[in-house]
């Protein structure tokens, strides 16, 4: 199995991500690795991202925006 991330825009134009990427073994580790990265992810142009499966959708968007109190 592979765990892997797609980048997007907040309108959901797929874009390239700022950072190196790689592939991951565990849900677990591709989640940590975009909790460490989702600020240099924002800064680079990257507004949501969706987690994958072996090319299956997990779940997402998941904005890398602050939510508005």
């Amino acid at each position: 199995m592979a765990w892997t991330w797609q980048f997007e825009t907040v309108d959901g134009n797929r874009v390239d991500p700022p950072v190196a990427v790689e592939d991951f073994s565990t849900q677990g580790d591709a989640e940590s690795w975009v909790g460490e990265t989702w600020k240099e992810l924002l800064d680079g142009g990257v507004d949501q991202v969706r987690l994958l499966e072996d090319g299956t959708e997990v779940y997402g968007p998941m904005s890398l925006h602050a939510a508005a109190e």
